[in-house]
């Protein structure tokens, strides 16, 4: 018999009653310390006190009202968000994919505008991932995710990353502009050279191009910037940021600059949900933490610790782990063996982390996190490995 929750996740039998911090706590009171953040999505970790005193104070005043009406904890945290930004306007939506498929449509309709209604190609890049809607699974085409959906949606490229040779071949009359993760999250934490930014940033201008980053995953403090693009020197036409933003209130985002904003004119696109006082509330209540010092650079710093003792791992068990990679608190530890083994071993552990693709155990827990919480981690970690290994050695 199906489950009355269709069968699309393979769960973990864990369900937690309560969180504090970088802490979890299940019914039968057993503690994990979370390396996951919610696949990077808590990013004031549990139980925060601000974040749940506003969401209280929020949902006693007003949830949800509509985007009929003006909504003045949207109209805040639109202002805040552009002020520490590239861009002039925001849009809100209620996810990731839905913030991607906004960009899409900005990207294409500001073409349009602009005289190219010709131009509706999007170029994307090997091992993304931009969610799992049918015009995002495209964009991510990873073959597992669009077996059974049907045919690709039309006019969406793919190239690999760094190819400049591919990247020119791929430009034509029908391009609109590029989509890309400044760093790759769920293909195994791939920070993008910047060079090759650069790149797409000049042939944007030279062509009259639009450049879009989704920093779903990588935005919203995560690397230590509050957006990853602010580590480069190249700044999108168009962003969007998911995950962190209210920390783990459902919402997205898409910002662009006027050039771009100006084009979606009433009617031309909506959302019921999006925006509203609530998820607004939340996000401004995050913002709050995350722009007061000396937030941002602790979370370098703390990554900077947490890096440097993974690196050690690698020198402990050269035949389990053989790169460390990431900024911030968005890490990735390649491993040579399945990281979903490694994950089950870290939970044995009382340890919760994400697995990702090529063979990488992501790391990114709530950026509240300390130099002693990530100590901790890295200690279970490594006893995890140890575990493996013992298991290895008498398998074989």
């Amino acid at each position: 018999m199906i489950p009355v929750l269709m069968p699309t996740y393979n769960r973990t039998d864990l369900a937690f009653k309560q969180g504090n911090g970088v802490w979890l706590y299940t019914e039968d009171h057993r503690r994990f310390l979370d390396f996951g953040a919610g696949i990077a999505t808590s990013s004031l970790g549990h139980n925060h006190p601000h974040l749940t005193s506003v969401i209280a104070q929020q949902a006693q005043a007003v949830i949800h009202t509509s985007n009929i009406y003006r909504i003045p904890q949207a109209e805040k945290l639109a202002k805040r968000l552009t002020d520490i930004s590239f861009a002039d306007s925001v849009f809100f939506c209620n996810s990731g994919a839905e913030a991607n498929e906004g960009l899409i449509k900005l990207i294409r309709r500001t073409q349009f505008k602009n005289g190219h209604p010709e131009r509706t190609d999007i170029i994307c890049f090997d091992h993304a991932f931009h969610g799992r809607t049918l015009t995002t699974l495209t964009a991510t085409n990873n073959p597992k995710y669009l077996e059974g959906f049907g045919p690709k949606v039309p006019g969406i490229k793919h190239v690999p990353v760094g190819d400049i040779e591919q990247l020119t071949q791929a430009i034509d009359s029908h391009t609109a502009g590029f989509l890309i993760e400044p760093i790759q999250g769920e293909s195994g934490v791939n920070v993008i050279p910047n060079e090759f930014l650069k790149t797409l940033r000049k042939i944007c201008e030279e062509k009259e191009l639009y450049l879009g980053f989704d920093e779903i995953q990588c935005g919203m403090g995560r690397t230590g910037k509050m957006f990853a693009y602010q580590w480069t020197d190249v700044e999108p036409d168009v962003m969007s940021l998911a995950k962190g933003i209210a920390g783990g209130v459902p919402m997205g985002a898409f910002l662009a600059r006027e050039s771009m904003a100006k084009h979606l004119t009433a009617g031309t696109h909506g959302s019921t949900f999006g925006g509203n006082a609530l998820a607004c509330a939340a996000a401004n209540a995050v913002l709050d933490v995350m722009l007061e010092p000396p937030f941002l650079e602790n979370v370098i710093e703390v990554g900077n610790f947490l890096n440097t003792e993974l690196q050690q791992l690698l020198y402990k068990f050269p035949n389990l782990f053989e790169e460390v990679r990431g900024r911030g608190l968005i890490i990735g530890l390649k491993c040579k063996i399945p990281p979903v083994e490694l994950q089950k071993a870290a939970l044995q552990q009382n340890l919760l982390t994400v697995s990702a693709g090529n063979y990488v155990l992501r790391i990114v827990p709530p950026l509240i996190i300390t130099k002693e919480e990530c100590q901790e981690g890295i200690n279970r970690l490594s006893k995890a490995a140890e575990q493996l290994l013992n298991t290895m050695e008498l398998t074989q």
